[in-house]
């Protein structure tokens, strides 16, 4: 009887102390319920913006533009985008809780004042350098000032040299032919499907590391492992660019105080990254010690090194250069074949242009002469570039041409995925994927002569005194990779849904471009 009264009185008092902590927890829940009901009717009520705004999203106090912002981290690109286009100036101006004063345009006249007229005034700025300096460390993509200047120098005259552009046509025609092709044809013998992205990707990876670095390719078939350098390449971009993109920027930095998470894993990428460019160097250094490397080498690294700089600036100039041209180039071309799939009446056109060249004139100067196939990837680059954004950080206050106030530490982006579907650059057709436009007499893809577009209209190379260096190889590459392809091979996507567009420090398709590869022979 004890025991049973005993155990009563326990449950009696469990139950008691249940329903007290139950009522608590109520309370709570309905407290705060209540607490962000009312502060919702705060901000509805008191704080609420203008239905429309020519200045950018609905702002409110303290917190900014951060729930819109968080509605659309889906769609980053198309947000902006929309509201860009709904600005009379194309420029907006975004603030939120956790983020510097952000000025987003798509206006030419803005573009040509930040990149050229008040150059100075903004440069890359140490928010940028926060962000990809362990990654790029002292690189040329990633100084400002006198360190950036001397880079610019050295790089320019390198890239002026007759020898790195032969010794870039010769590797090229290399990679393509015994390399490159062969791979495709026993695709198109197997009718295997392949990622066309990650081939492309593999294929600019290996000719930039032969450029730059002299060293021997990988293997381009997808179906097989990506080298660990390549792999550790992918992984340092991935993170720094979502780095960038981050709501709050004191979540990455914590997570690189702590050591945890993505910044653990960018830091080990980085280190992977740079032993193998240092060992490279190591072993460069030590073969033009003893003379089995003659002074003239082609390579963009030995030049590097016989300019006398220090290793840590050769290391960085080295990475900055392998990151500029692994993706840009393969991402410019991967959306090309993929709108000509949906266009199969400009590739029959852009076809006829290649065969009109024989076959062993696919040389420098006469890659230039491929017009329609320029046309066609300033086409692509316009509606995906291979950089969506890119940002700088005001020095002083200043006032852009719109009439746009800039303050001390603003961040400045131009927007070239935004300009390309602005109706003010392009006309009401700007969704339309047309190379005639780029053409002096539309109406005629043969024989005609090419616009002179404005850089600030098309800054996909950016502009100004920050030019790409590139720019040239970058077209000669693209025009003989593509020519080389579209004139033995037809390539047909598997699915038919549209891509998605995603942006790192370059973008790319999520996903991969799957396809098939079929002899253009075999379909006449």
């Amino acid at each position: 009887m004890q025991t049973s009264s005993c155990c009563r009185t326990i449950s009696s008092s469990s139950c008691y102390h249940m329903e007290i902590f139950f009522s608590v927890l109520t309370f709570k829940f309905v407290f705060i319920s209540v607490f962000f009901s009312l502060l919702h009717a705060v901000f509805w009520k008191v704080c609420k913006p203008p239905k429309s705004s020519a200045h950018g999203p609905a702002t409110y106090p303290i917190i900014g533009c951060l729930i819109s912002f968080y509605k659309n981290c889906h769609r980053l690109l198309d947000w902006y985008t929309e509201i860009l286009a709904e600005s009379a100036t194309n420029t907006v101006v975004v603030s939120r809780l956790g983020a510097r004063r952000t000025i987003v345009t798509a206006n030419s006249k803005n573009v040509e004042y930040i990149l050229k007229t008040n150059f100075n005034n903004f440069p890359k700025g140490k928010p940028f350098r926060e962000i990809l300096g362990d990654f790029l460390g002292y690189g040329i993509f990633n100084v400002d000032g006198e360190l950036w200047r001397m880079q610019r120098k050295l790089a320019s005259h390198v890239f002026s040299t007759g020898c790195l552009r032969e010794f870039m046509m010769s590797t090229l025609k290399d990679e393509v032919q015994n390399q490159l092709l062969p791979l495709l044809d026993s695709l198109a013998d197997t009718s295997k499907v392949v990622d066309l992205q990650e081939l492309l990707k593999r294929f600019a990876f290996n000719m930039i590391c032969k450029v730059s670095l002299g060293v021997d390719r990988c293997c381009l078939d997808p179906s097989q492992p990506a080298s660990p350098l390549n792999k550790a390449f992918n992984l340092a971009s991935e993170i720094s660019a979502k780095r960038g993109a981050a709501p709050l920027f004191l979540v990455w930095k914590v997570k690189k105080w702590v050591g945890v998470g993505s910044e653990k894993r960018l830091k080990d990428a980085v280190e992977e990254v740079r032993t193998y460019v240092e060992g490279i160097i190591h072993l460069k250094k030590r073969k033009m010690d003893e003379n089995r490397e003659k002074l003239g080498e082609e390579d963009l690294l030995s030049r590097l090194i016989m300019a006398g700089n220090n290793e840590e600036v050769i290391r960085d100039m080295a990475i900055s250069f392998i990151m500029a041209g692994r993706d840009t180039t393969s991402a410019a071309m991967t959306w090309l074949f993929w709108l000509l799939s949906c266009h199969p009446f400009i590739e029959e056109e852009l076809v006829k242009e290649i065969n009109n060249m024989e076959k062993s004139l696919l040389d420098y100067e006469s890659l230039k002469g491929l017009q329609l196939l320029k046309a066609s990837l300033c086409e692509s680059m316009r509606l995906y570039p291979p950089v969506a954004w890119d940002s700088k950080h005001a020095m002083a206050d200043d006032l852009l041409p719109d009439g746009t106030p800039v303050h001390a530490g603003d961040r400045v982006t131009y927007f070239p995925y935004g300009m390309g579907r602005m109706e003010a650059l392009w006309g009401k057709d700007w969704y339309e994927f047309r190379p005639s436009r780029w053409f002096i007499e539309p109406a005629s893809y043969h024989g005609g002569s090419l616009k002179k577009i404005c850089p600030y209209k098309f800054p996909v190379f950016q502009a100004g005194p920050r030019v790409c260096l590139g720019k040239e190889m970058a077209f000669i590459q693209m025009n003989y990779v593509v020519a080389s392809v579209l004139r033995q091979f037809e390539i047909k996507p598997v699915v038919s849904e549209k891509p998605v567009f995603v942006p790192l420090l370059t973008a790319h398709m999520a996903g991969g471009l799957k396809v098939v590869i079929q002899k253009r022979n075999d379909s006449r």
